[in-house]
């Protein structure tokens, strides 16, 4: 099976996972269980289902799974792996709590270390960045959650297809820099300011989750530079996208591509442009 078949799986997979998360988000009565993870960030209820679902869904294609809310797998074991999936079942939990939409679903598949396919499903608006390295990437708007049990490749209601990055996003003026709505770091801060001495127009857009890569994918920012921690699942999908588009997601230290797969899951610094 070639990777354009396995993005069709991949979205359909994202979007069951986003019904789930979604079941839980539009539920007046939920308390979303709130637990939080040894590194002070908040696991919910919409994770561990969103994680199951997945689960579900990819492993009859007989790769290895690495989920951030799955187990945890020692480099041994994982170093054998020249191909495998990489997901984040909801990526931007903060924003889910703080339920202003800007969640995420990011299913990613590695090979050799480098990201070759991506899907980000934004469940609360229904659309879809998907990419496949060589191939090219999209953004498709009008997928929904129903619970009709018909995958979301095959619906037959009209959808809306772009070609990313999108020409008319990209004719805008000044840059537009993409940052963490919940991760701003001072090392971000300063690097915005040196932008702004030496470009007239420097306009900074606020996104949670994956979204702030997609925005780059697509050509509505131009730059999104990243000086905090995050994890490999973190970054992976978009990652694929924005090489499926042309982009680039760069080490910030080295200017060299980010490997996947490492001893260390954490990431280095990096700026997507």
């Amino acid at each position: 099976m070639d990777n354009v078949n396995v993005l069709d799986i991949a979205i359909n997979t994202a979007v069951y996972a986003g019904r789930e998360i979604m079941r839980i988000y539009n539920d007046p009565s939920q308390d979303f269980g709130i637990e939080m993870k040894a590194d002070n960030s908040p696991l919910t209820l919409a994770d561990k289902a969103a994680h199951d679902c997945i689960v579900r869904y990819l492993e009859p294609l007989g790769f290895p799974i690495l989920s951030e809310e799955g187990a945890q797998i020692p480099y041994e074991e994982r170093k054998n792996w020249r191909k495998f999936w990489l997901v984040d079942p909801l990526d931007g939990t903060k924003e889910f709590i703080k339920r202003n939409g800007e969640f995420t679903v990011n299913i990613a598949l590695i090979e050799d270390g480098k990201p070759v396919l991506g899907i980000i499903y934004v469940p609360a608006v229904g659309t879809v960045y998907g990419g496949v390295v060589g191939v090219g990437a999209r953004r498709v708007e009008g997928i929904q959650t129903e619970d009709d049990g018909i995958p979301a490749t095959q619906r037959k209601e009209p959808l809306t297809f772009f070609f990313l990055p999108q020409q008319a996003l990209l004719d805008h003026i000044g840059v537009k820099v993409v940052a963490s709505r919940s991760h701003m770091s001072p090392e971000t801060e300063e690097y915005i300011n040196k932008l702004r001495k030496v470009n007239p127009v420097v306009d900074l857009i606020s996104k949670g989750s994956s979204l702030k890569m997609c925005l780059v994918a697509e050509g509505s920012a131009d730059v999104y530079p990243r000086f905090a921690p995050t994890m490999e699942w973190d970054t992976a999908a978009g990652d694929a996208i924005c090489r499926a588009c042309g982009k680039q997601v760069l080490d910030y230290n080295t200017g060299l591509p980010l490997t996947y797969n490492k001893p260390d899951l954490h990431n280095p610094w990096f700026i997507v442009k």
